[in-house]
């Protein structure tokens, strides 16, 4: 049969694959795409992450001036409650445990309420998707500085303004519960416009015909949206919660800027704001910060897996 000038390449079969490759189009062609963000990942991930590796099995640290191998003994005294981290690496971890499981629920629902709102037709809509969103584009230094400004106890925009009605304010940032419901309010506000537009591009991209066939069958508002919304925002809610619950094991500058990782001691200190202050003030651990952030980096991964496997399905 005589080849069609310009057509498509007709399909090979090589064991159990299929390959489709355009006439003159190299084998390498889609690795050349996939190259700069390849040597972007290993510059910035992948290299730090095998130097950070490299370095938690070492009893390494900017003062001494030996760094002598030591193999896992690092990671031992993770585990060992006579090692004067155990308690504090722990208490972090449970720390960022706690936000992740108080914040992603949190961040996620108020998103989606959020969404469906904005969703509506009604004048100005623009206006507060827009208003909503601004708070994510400012920094956790500003964020963290203006909450502690609107929070603190002696002169807190808050605090004065309860003050001014005869009202005693709790402590806001030096008492529990108080401090994570300070620290969590502060989050919401800053980050959930992020949430909300990532999930209203998705329910605007659900298909109308669906919710118009569902009000003719005599479907509520509620049961549309149990049973069209969240099931064709499940591939959407996959990626907001993942990324979520990575945002929020990231958490640090919060707690650093607003309560100073109290009250009293270390009660707010999330994870990683131990391993910073375990590797570059007091002795310089880099060694022990090392062996910290892998175990960290270990536990996200697990938990980023069995996110993909909750929220799993065939279009995901």
């Amino acid at each position: 049969m005589t080849a069609i000038p310009g057509a498509a390449a007709p399909v090979t079969r090589g064991g159990d694959t299929q390959r489709r490759r355009r006439i003159g189009e190299k084998w390498y062609t889609p690795y050349l795409f996939v190259l700069p963000h390849l040597l972007v990942f290993i510059g910035l991930i992948g290299i730090p992450f095998v130097f950070g590796l490299w370095i938690s099995l070492f009893a390494y640290d900017q003062v001494s001036p030996s760094s002598p191998f030591v193999g896992l003994q690092n990671y031992i005294n993770l585990i060992d409650p006579q090692s004067i981290h155990f308690g504090f690496f722990w208490q972090g971890l449970w720390n960022t445990v706690l936000f992740v499981i108080l914040s992603t629920p949190t961040l996620v629902g108020v998103g989606l309420l959020l969404a469906v709102l904005l969703n509506n037709r009604f004048r100005g809509r623009n206006f507060f998707r827009g208003l909503y969103f601004a708070p994510w584009t400012l920094s956790v230094a500003v964020i963290g500085v203006l909450w502690w400004w609107i929070l603190q106890d002696q002169g807190g925009l808050i605090s004065n303004g309860l003050k001014g009605i005869g009202i005693t304010p709790p402590s806001w940032l030096s008492s529990n519960p108080w401090a994570w419901i300070s620290i969590l309010v502060a989050t919401v506000w800053w980050t959930v416009g992020f949430n909300t537009i990532i999930l209203l591009a998705g329910i605007q991209a659900i298909s109308l015909d669906l919710y118009e066939a569902a009000s003719i069958d005599g479907a509520s508002r509620w049961q549309q949206f149990r049973s069209i919304t969240v099931p064709s925002l499940r591939p959407i809610l996959l990626l907001v919660v993942t990324l979520q619950v990575i945002a929020s094991f990231n958490l640090v500058g919060q707690p650093q800027l607003m309560t100073g990782g109290g009250p009293p001691v270390n009660e707010t200190t999330p994870v990683l704001l131990y391993i910073y202050n375990t590797g570059w003030t007091g002795r310089y651990e880099l060694g022990e910060a090392a062996a910290m952030a892998m175990v960290v980096a270990l536990i996200m991964v697990v938990v980023s897996v069995i996110n993909f496997r909750f929220f799993a399905s065939e279009r995901a």
